[in-house]
């Protein structure tokens, strides 16, 4: 007989030792520790634990044989903290970047009837996106279908916009670029209207949490001990990523961003034991 587990939303699943499997390996440990470790999980395991004691029990023991990663947050939660403008907007455009979109920043584009202000323009295989970066302080929060809709709209008017010369680039789709799952209802609406979903754990080709595995584009929120301000100014100059602070010049980066040396030199050191 499987032990069930509550999940946040107070819905009840079996126990999967592979995700936690899967956990361990993305921090850094080898498949016999993440063993190792799934297997003192399950001798604690109790009908109806949480996803949130074993996910705080996984990163307990994986301290034993990693204690680095007491420095580290797990990236949804990560994701969870960022400041959402501009933080959380010029992490999304740097991502799409390193995923092979051609990006540029926030910008005006004016329809039939109002200007919108979007998050970004993507570019790829001749597609133009306008981009909107949805962020939730709460992960566990789905992305309904109100943000679908509303691009839907937007796409519309400056569609229409276009047409009429009232802007002068074409945008083909709407994307929608969240740290949260989609509704099932939002995910339908989407697909009938043709809107790229970028979230949590969907679409399968181009999950959120795979594109930044994948490139290994962690954030600087990732990191314990960053302050928000401290972040934001680095963001501001242009480092995003954890990767990105490493291949900064020290007393360059202190300089433009206004951070003290000091507090770039912890960050940096922590940053050389993060389990990329």
């Amino acid at each position: 007989m499987g032990v069930y587990i509550t999940k946040a939303d107070g819905s009840r699943q079996l126990f999967d030792r592979e995700k936690v499997v899967r956990t361990c390996l993305r921090m850094g440990a080898n498949r016999s520790i993440a063993y190792k470790i799934v297997g003192e999980i399950e001798r604690q395991l109790y009908d109806g634990i949480t996803t949130n004691k074993i996910f705080n029990l996984t990163f307990r023991l994986l301290r034993n044989y990693r204690p680095s990663i007491r420095h580290f947050l797990d990236l949804r939660k990560s994701l969870s903290l960022m400041v959402s403008k501009p933080e959380f907007e010029k992490y999304i455009q740097t991502l799409l970047s390193y995923n092979g979109y051609t990006v540029s920043s926030n910008r005006l584009l004016m329809g039939k009837c109002v200007k919108h202000e979007v998050d970004g323009i993507a570019q790829k295989n001749g597609i133009t996106y306008f981009v909107e970066a949805k962020h939730h302080q709460n992960y566990h929060s789905p992305t309904g279908l109100d943000e679908s809709r509303i691009a839907r709209a937007v796409l519309e008017d400056i569609t229409e916009g276009y047409e009429l010369g009232k802007n002068k680039l074409r945008i083909d789709r709407a994307m929608i670029v969240t740290n949260t799952r989609f509704s099932e209802h939002a995910k339908i609406y989407g697909k009938c209207r043709n809107i790229l979903q970028i979230g949590w754990s969907s679409p399968a080709t181009m999950a959120l949490q795979s594109m930044i595995e994948e490139k290994k584009a962690y954030p600087l929120s990732c990191l314990k001990g960053l302050s928000n301000s401290t972040r934001i100014r680095l963001v501001n100059s242009g480092v995003v990523l954890i990767k990105q602070l490493m291949d900064f010049n020290t007393s360059k980066l202190s300089k433009i961003s206004g951070v003290s040396k000091s507090t770039l030199r912890k960050a940096i050191e922590k940053a050389k034991n993060y389990p990329f």
